[in-house]
């Protein structure tokens, strides 16, 4: 027995020091790896404007403190957008070719990105586009381009904006499972569905509200770059009057039917290249790489630092797809530190979250501001919790399709007390004090419990109106009249106070470099997340290391993930919300 167990311990030593020796390598040669492979931009090229895998502002800086490794992605939107600003000067770069552009961009995203294009045109060089089908938002960006392309049997869609909201009030009763809510703001639609059948009057007036001046927005820039007018825009709309490529022709949305070779072809005589010879093409994500890495940077040692707050506020670290404490504090700590930099831009994109993490990030901004100014660049969303980070900046900027204010707080608090009962299952608690027991998702929700709950809420709802007060230099009751949970586009925002000023993240660079009197500077993005070794090798796609979630997505699509995820954030929410009061996805 003496010797299987040797022979058995010989194994396991020798299949764990193969597994460190793969690891190693594998690790080397990651690092080894990642500047080796530098793409040449060369004479005479087009960028090929791929957007499918391009899904966040920032694409993230990662400390891997398990073995003192450093990573830096360049493959966020704002690489994109200074990767189109370098072009412009780009000798080796003659135009910009969007193809069947596939892109997860918000519309505040997409404008950004829509404005870089518009300079980019400046310099002389093309922008094209061509499609086999567009959707409204993908037609927004591609509407830029100097010519514009449609297959002969593809489609556009044209139509106006619209949203649903589903409502579970019957859901509950007929099953049992129930949502008990607690909330203040007469907007606050997050939990709208839960007690209603249809939308109340409050929140068809703020989507109504919202939808339209979105709407307006986009079609500002439409009309300026086809030379329509909105009126005929609207028109077109309302009368699906650009449905087939021929009747999209004859409204002057695009300019040619014509399958791909015949755009190919037409890139080629604009590059005076012979008609059967490739012309060269590089990817915008290998050109925002070779700008990264390549691109000269300023001499000054004046310093803007940037902090992306992207994603839901939870708790925690965060990532590029959350806000958390631990990076963002960490963040602003950094910053205002650092003699280095002068001024602060927090560009936030979020819907909102948890409340208490909101409160400490926003604290975090009060005591950066006494040290150095903060401005705030809106993205997409800047919303509730999204708000309550923003609010006391000294300037903020908002596009004007930005979903803001929301602010309002809410809590959840599922029960299963009726689905417990009709299945047979009985709950008794037993306890030393008259409130020692916690809430129980299997007991009815008593009215102390909820009292208290209610006071909690009234509590940050005061605490937020009052925050937003202060930092916009308001009353309460012009905030409270404001506030209520409502929604707000940037162009309304502007009107009401929430917002300074219409304009993206390089206008709030700018305001920032004039407030602090700089002329020349270099900007710093933040947060660097610590990361561990297990991330590392599940971002290099080591199967058994590889995270839950990368199995489900792998599993079930990006899509369907998506609505997993919904849920399971819905799930993972602790404490008071500060959240926006419904999700909305504009095509």
């Amino acid at each position: 027995m003496k010797f299987l167990g040797n022979i058995l311990a010989t194994i396991i030593g020798l299949f764990l020091f193969c597994m460190i020796l793969f690891f190693g390598i594998v690790f080397v040669a990651a690092i080894a790896g990642g500047g080796s492979d530098k793409v040449e931009v060369k004479n005479n090229s087009v960028i090929e404007l791929d957007l499918s895998k391009v899904k966040s502002d920032y694409a993230g800086k990662f400390n891997f403190k398990d073995f003192d490794y450093f990573e830096t992605r360049h493959d966020g939107l704002s690489d994109v957008i200074k990767a189109v600003a370098n072009a412009k000067t780009d000798s080796n770069i003659k135009g910009i070719s969007i193809l069947n552009d596939n892109s997860n961009l918000g519309m505040a995203q997409s404008k950004a990105l829509r404005d870089a294009l518009e300079d980019f045109k400046k310099s002389g060089k093309f922008v094209m586009a061509y499609a086999n089908s567009y959707t409204q938002k993908e037609y927004y960006l591609n509407s830029v381009a100097n010519t514009i392309y449609l297959n002969p049997i593809g489609d556009m869609d044209f139509k106006g904006l619209s949203t649903e909201i589903l409502f579970f009030k019957d859901f509950q009763e007929k099953y049992g499972i129930k949502m008990e809510v607690i909330r203040h703001g007469k907007y606050k639609s997050a939990v709208e569905p839960f007690l209603e059948n249809k939308m109340s009057v409050a929140n068809r007036e703020q989507t109504s509200s919202l939808l339209n001046s979105v709407w307006n927005s986009v079609v500002k820039d439409i009309s300026k770059s086809r030379n329509i007018s909105i009126s005929k825009l609207n028109e077109i709309a309302n009368g699906l009057l650009a449905r087939t490529p021929e009747m999209a022709k004859s409204v002057h949305l695009v300019d040619k039917i014509a399958y791909e070779d015949v755009y190919h072809n037409d890139i080629r005589k604009a590059l005076k290249v012979e008609k059967d010879k490739d012309y060269n093409t590089i990817s915008i994500l290998d050109y925002t790489e070779n700008v990264a890495t390549t691109a000269n940077k300023s001499d000054s040692d004046n310093t803007i630092a940037i902090v992306y707050a992207q994603g839901e506020i939870g708790s925690g670290e965060g990532d590029v797809t959350e806000i958390g404490e631990g990076s963002m504090r960490r963040s602003l700590q950094d910053a205002r530190k650092n003699p280095k930099i002068k001024a602060i831009v927090l560009r936030v994109d979020s819907p909102g979250g948890n409340a208490m993490t909101s409160d400490l990030i926003w604290r975090e901004i009060e005591l950066t501001k006494k040290v150095k100014p903060v401005i705030v660049s809106m993205g997409n969303y800047a919303a509730s919790g999204g708000y309550y980070i923003a609010c006391n900046a000294n300037q903020i900027f908002a596009e004007e399709s930005t979903i803001t204010g929301s602010i309002g707080v809410f809590g959840l608090l599922p029960n299963f007390t009726q689905l417990s009962s009709r299945i047979g299952i009985n709950v008794e608690q037993v306890k030393t004090h008259e409130n020692a027991a916690s809430y129980s998702v299997f007991k009815p929700l008593d009215d102390k419990f909820r009292a208290f709950t209610q006071e909690g809420v009234e509590k940050i709802y005061s605490t937020f109106v009052n925050r937003v007060a202060s930092g916009r230099k308001m009353t309460f009751a012009q905030v409270d009249s404001i506030g209520q949970g409502r929604v707000w586009s940037g162009t309304d925002a502007i009107k009401i106070g929430l917002v300074d000023k219409i304009g993206g993240l390089d206008d709030a660079l700018k305001y920032a470099a004039d407030l602090v009197k700089i002329k020349e500077y270099r900007t710093q993005n933040f947060p660097v997340y610590d990361k561990e070794f297990r991330d590392f090798l599940g971002n290099l796609g080591v199967p058994f290391l590889k995270s839950k979630e990368s199995f489900i997505k792998e599993e079930v699509g990006e899509e369907n993930y998506k609505m997993i995820e919904q849920i399971r954030k819905i799930q993972a929410r602790k404490g008071i919300q500060a959240a926006m009061p419904f999700e909305i996805s504009i095509q």
